[in-house]
């Protein structure tokens, strides 16, 4: 196919713009317009991902005929808002409010949008699937709320803002956070569908998640858990990277 349209996107949630990249194939567009998948990136991440990773899978999948959209999370990347407004509950409602940007977008399809969540952002595609109704589910190295537990000092939460290496980490996102019920979410949204179609991508060298969250996902979700040999939690080599973007295109694509 030829080379991926590509333009700046951007959308509101209360009253804050949100900035990103969308991708959308070239070439004869299905009657039914183009599946689509929108991408969310982890904590204290954004839309280009480690060493670009999000917008480089975007351009493979867009040759491949699946429009894609990358975009900033409000108070990360470019987009407006504050990181110490931060929390999961935010996220959700910016992924929620990206999947309806992409059911608006002309030439796609309203009925074919997916997910895909990076890390943290695999916990708040999860979070967010039973409200919006993906037509696929995909997390790379989902991340599950015992990671944020050390940030609890003694068991309490901080007062006010927490310095996590120049990152202003707010109260409410810690006292929030190990209240969330991720797992729980992804298999009501599994159940909800008889069965939702869902893939989880995790590099059995991670030591930020390890492999056993993603297994605890992939069995929330009823699904199977693609390992990946090598992977690191950002798939830090060019064998492990290449083969999560193999098997995560040919998910998302349909080649199951």
């Amino acid at each position: 196919m030829l080379p991926a349209q590509e333009q700046f996107a951007q959308f509101s949630v209360d009253g804050q713009r949100l900035y990103g990249l969308l991708h959308i194939p070239s070439g004869d567009q299905p009657a039914q317009g183009w599946p689509s998948v929108v991408l969310v990136h982890g904590f204290t991440g954004n839309q280009g991902g480690d060493h670009r990773l999000l917008p480089v899978l975007a351009r493979h999948l867009a040759a491949r005929g699946v429009a894609c959209l990358h975009f900033d999370c409000r108070g990360s990347g470019i987009s407006q808002g504050d990181f110490s407004e931060m929390t999961v509950t935010r996220e959700v409602q910016d992924t929620a409010a990206a999947f309806e940007y992409m059911r608006h977008q002309p030439g796609l399809d309203p009925e074919r949008v997916m997910l895909l969540g990076f890390s943290m952002g695999g916990m708040v595609v999860s979070l967010a699937a039973a409200e919006v109704r993906p037509h696929r589910l995909a997390l790379w190295a989902p991340a599950l709320p015992e990671l944020w537990l050390p940030m609890l000092r003694g068991g309490f939460v901080p007062p006010v803002v927490s310095d996590y290496g120049g990152w202003p980490v707010g109260r409410e996102f810690l006292q929030e956070v190990t209240r969330l019920r991720p797992l729980e979410a992804a298999n009501a949204w599994a159940k909800s569908l008889g069965g939702g179609v869902a893939r989880v991508f995790h590099g059995d060298a991670d030591q930020t998640c390890p492999p056993e969250f993603g297994v605890r996902y992939a069995l929330a979700l009823g699904c199977d858990a693609v390992a990946i040999p090598g992977g690191t939690h950002t798939f830090e080599n060019f064998s492990s990277t290449d083969m999560l973007y193999a098997e995560t295109v040919r998910f998302l694509t349909g080649g199951e």
